[in-house]
């Protein structure tokens, strides 16, 4: 496992969404791998997480993410918020930033354990999500459940948040089975790199009720970029304006799209479970 065991680390959450967070800053010559990922990752055998989350030193603060599956992934909102606030801490201060596989990332103190995030600009043409087949409006995209003349689900929305996404509009979130299709469409041959897979029910302008199954981690209490995604999506489907609390199964984030710079920006709380030493034999 190249050294991880007996490494101290952290277990904290967002909205429930939760993580293992090890600092290998003073331990340059450990790394994360996909097995070590899976290992501890793992709800029976290991410590249990959606995300494995490495701060490493790459010429400043650097999170990488492992999710449960063991695969690498290049953004998550909700883990960032969890870093950020442990780096404020540590220096004492109300702002940082640190860098991504995605993009840096700027983090600011807005409340006592609650964070907000610069998430960056949304990637909506069709070669940034990425899409495999070309598509000029992704707002509407070609996806169908069910039947081919009367699908049950069909045209979502695309967006990159630092992770594709797929974002289905709906009446009612409970009457389609996430758990069944959300699969299906995340490993659908138009995403290539596979895809973050939503349900969205606007109830106003202000207010969005999500569902997501998390590729490579299935259906999780709570998906930052996908929280991102969701109001970036709706705003350009004139369902809501650039912002609106957005709450999924483990709580509510505040999302806006600034007219401004067109960055996304993303608040909300973190919880800090416990802390605790990797075994050696993981």
């Amino acid at each position: 496992m190249s050294g991880l065991g007996g490494l101290p680390f952290r277990k904290m959450n967002g909205l429930g969404n939760d993580f293992v967070i090890i600092d290998l800053r003073a331990h340059k010559s450990v790394t994360m791998n996909e097995d070590a990922a899976i290992m501890i990752a793992d709800r029976k055998k290991g410590i249990g997480c959606d995300q494995v989350i490495t701060i490493e030193d790459r010429g400043g603060p650097f999170m990488g993410i492992w999710n449960a599956d063991g695969s690498q992934v290049d953004a998550c909102g909700n883990a960032a918020r969890c870093v950020g606030w442990l780096l404020m801490e540590e220096a004492g201060l109300s702002n940082t930033q640190f860098l991504t596989n995605s993009n840096p990332l700027k983090v600011t103190k807005v409340g006592d354990n609650r964070v907000s995030v610069d998430m960056g600009e949304p990637k909506l043409r069709w070669k940034q999500i990425p899409l495999a087949e070309q598509m000029d409006d992704t707002r509407f995209i070609d996806v169908k459940l069910g039947p081919i003349d009367n699908p049950v689900l069909w045209g979502p929305s695309a967006v990159n948040m630092g992770n594709p996404h797929c974002i289905f509009f709906v009446d009612d979130i409970d009457a389609h089975a996430l758990d069944r299709f959300g699969p299906m469409v995340e490993n659908h041959p138009l995403f290539p790199e596979r895809a973050n897979v939503s349900l969205a029910h606007v109830s106003s302008r202000y207010h969005i009720r999500l569902r997501v199954w998390e590729r490579g981690a299935g259906i999780t209490k709570a998906c930052g970029t996908a929280a991102c995604a969701a109001l970036v999506a709706a705003h350009r489907r004139r369902l809501t304006g650039r912002k609106a609390t957005v709450e999924l199964d483990g709580g509510e984030l505040g999302i806006e799209w600034r007219e401004e710079d067109n960055h996304v920006i993303m608040n909300g709380p973190v919880t800090h479970e416990f802390d605790g030493t990797l075994p050696d034999n993981l």
